[in-house]
């Protein structure tokens, strides 16, 4: 099958791990010809956007990626912005199946147009915003959303199989605030790349890993990270609650950015030995921290992490938001519902307690397929829901 994944609403980077470069990294590996049509605009590794000069190429998984310009000024910020030849594009990789990444962009009518030109065409469409990352203010929810990429949502609808939410708190924006036809509109977990986490979870590499960290088997290791910012600082309660526990075999090592606000209070706690800081790494390296931890803790807001480390089988503690409990499995993970030292130490203490964390490893293990990307990217296929 010719699948044609488009991503234009935000930039793609070769390499990375988000949901799109995921998906179509494993649409490839099931022996599909695999099309990603997007931006010419990427992330560079100093944290800010670059246009790229590539047109037409392969990547290292053999993707055939197309990228396009946009019309007139070249601003890849502009939420109006359109792309250059987006339905001939289409129209000259004649796929079989179009995964569109979101709707919130002018251009998606275009896939709509092509998909009515061509019914035999099958289409999904997902969504990644709900009220953590959008609609922040009145006229954002009402203008931006209700009106205008509600709209658009709607339009798209009407000519796609599905369409997901990617948390179950983007289910209900797509059907409170976007208004989609709820009999359209499901879940579509994000989640492991399968081949980083067998590699992480290798005996060998495990014990490699806490070696240079200096962790003991007997250690009890926590593993903490991503972009800690004010958002955030609830990662101050875990160091905090760390570095006054009195069990020596307790461990902490957190990765990441970290905002200067917060920095100095941050880096009190850091002592190089029990709490460890290791600054930001590359997002394919998250997958040895998570693999070597025993306990994954996430004080803070949600993060694509939680699904990695669900598709690692690992057991957490996660900050509530209403919306994203979808990875907990029945008792995988222990919620943290206040924002307090007290809290976070009843936690920590809570899941070190022996029958707990065995029970949470158990139940992490049994469900961690359901968070890897070869499930999730069968699960959105044709082929797939068509035998019901």
């Amino acid at each position: 099958m010719k699948i044609l994944h488009i991503t234009l609403r935000g930039p793609v980077t070769d390499g990375w791990n988000y949901q799109d470069n995921m998906l179509i990294k494993y649409h490839k590996k099931l022996g599909h010809d695999v099309y990603m049509l997007t931006s010419k605009w990427i992330w560079g590794s100093d944290g800010k956007m670059h246009k790229t000069d590539k047109d037409r190429y392969d990547d290292k998984d053999g993707v055939h990626f197309v990228r396009i310009e946009i019309k007139g000024k070249d601003n890849f910020q502009n939420k109006f912005k359109r792309f250059e030849n987006v339905y001939e594009e289409i129209e000259r990789i004649s796929p079989d199946f179009i995964f569109a990444h979101a709707a919130q962009y002018l251009d998606i009518v275009e896939v709509g147009k092509y998909v009515r030109n061509n019914p035999n065409v099958r289409l999904v469409v997902d969504c990644h915003v709900d009220f953590s990352n959008s609609a922040s203010n009145w006229i954002s929810k009402n203008i931006l959303h209700r009106i205008i990429w509600g709209w658009h949502f709607r339009y798209i609808a009407k000519y796609a199989d599905h369409v997901y939410g990617v948390l179950p708190a983007r289910v209900e924006f797509l059907k409170n605030i976007y208004h989609v036809d709820p009999q359209k509109v499901s879940l579509l977990v994000m989640g492991a790349d399968d081949e980083l986490v067998e590699q992480a979870l290798l005996k060998d590499n495990i014990r490699s890993f806490r070696n240079k960290y200096e962790i003991n088997e007997t250690d009890f290791l926590i593993v903490s990270g991503g972009k800690i910012d004010k958002a955030k600082w609830q990662t101050l309660l875990l160091l905090e609650a760390v570095a006054k526990n009195k069990d020596e075999k307790l461990r902490l090592i957190i990765f990441g950015s970290v905002d200067e606000s917060i920095k100095d209070r941050f880096m009190q706690y850091i002592d190089g030995r029990r709490i460890q800081y290791v600054g930001w790494i590359d997002s394919a390296d998250s997958y040895q921290f998570f693999g070597a931890a025993d306990l994954v803790v996430f004080p803070g807001r949600h993060s694509v992490f939680w699904e990695e480390v669900a598709g690692m089988g690992k057991p957490m503690i996660c900050k509530y938001w209403e919306g994203t409990t979808h990875v907990d499995k029945g008792g995988n993970v222990r919620f943290l519902y206040e924002d307090t030292l007290e809290a976070m130490q009843d936690a920590i203490e809570e899941c070190k307690e022996p029958e707990k964390y065995t029970y949470m490893c158990k139940l992490a293990n049994e469900n961690q397929y359901t968070f890897r990307y070869t499930e999730i990217s069968k699960s959105c296929l044709p082929d797939y829901y068509d035998r019901g």
